[in-house]
């Protein structure tokens, strides 16, 4: 032996463990690409006396700042698109479920972000239907169809489809 010590057990990954660090940074371009078309939908859409929706994102910091609001939404855009490779990345490999699967996931944050969390750190009411979440649900829609896409594309572009979405 001579004194050496080797380490094997470190380089014993399964490959479905290394699969979610690359579906993480699969799900974050996505969500890049569908965080950019969800903003050009909220910076044209002007629900409340003309303000812009990207507006009311930098809200969410006490800002009413055009470029504040899109960094605070990419970034959500971000974590969202992360969120989706690590959770939905095996399913949503082949464009078809990954776009079911991207409008799904675009409702499911309109519900948590556009509904709860955002009206509620505003003082505003929450769960409401009005101008504003009904042109946020098309905006959410928007960045779920793009995510779901974009994730899509780039799984097939890479050639790594495993999983049940075959």
């Amino acid at each position: 032996m001579n004194g050496t010590i080797t380490m094997t057990t470190a380089a014993h990954i399964s490959s479905k463990t290394a699969a979610i660090p690359l579906y993480a940074v699969w799900g974050a371009a996505a969500g890049l690409v569908g965080g950019v078309g969800m903003g050009i939908w909220m910076s044209v859409s002007r629900p409340v006396m003309d303000t812009a929706m990207i507006t009311m994102v930098a809200g969410l910091l006490g800002s009413t700042n055009a470029f504040a609001g899109w960094l605070i939404h990419l970034s959500i855009a971000l974590f969202a698109g992360a969120t989706f490779g690590i959770v939905l990345g095996p399913l949503a490999q082949r464009l078809a479920p990954a776009l079911v699967l991207g409008l799904a996931y675009g409702v499911v944050w309109w519900t948590l972000g556009a509904l709860w969390i955002m009206p509620a750190n505003m003082g505003m009411p929450v769960f409401e239907w009005n101008d504003v979440t009904s042109s946020s649900l098309g905006a959410h829609l928007v960045f779920g169809l793009l995510a779901g896409a974009t994730f899509a594309s780039i799984a097939q572009a890479m050639g790594k489809r495993t999983g049940p979405a075959r």
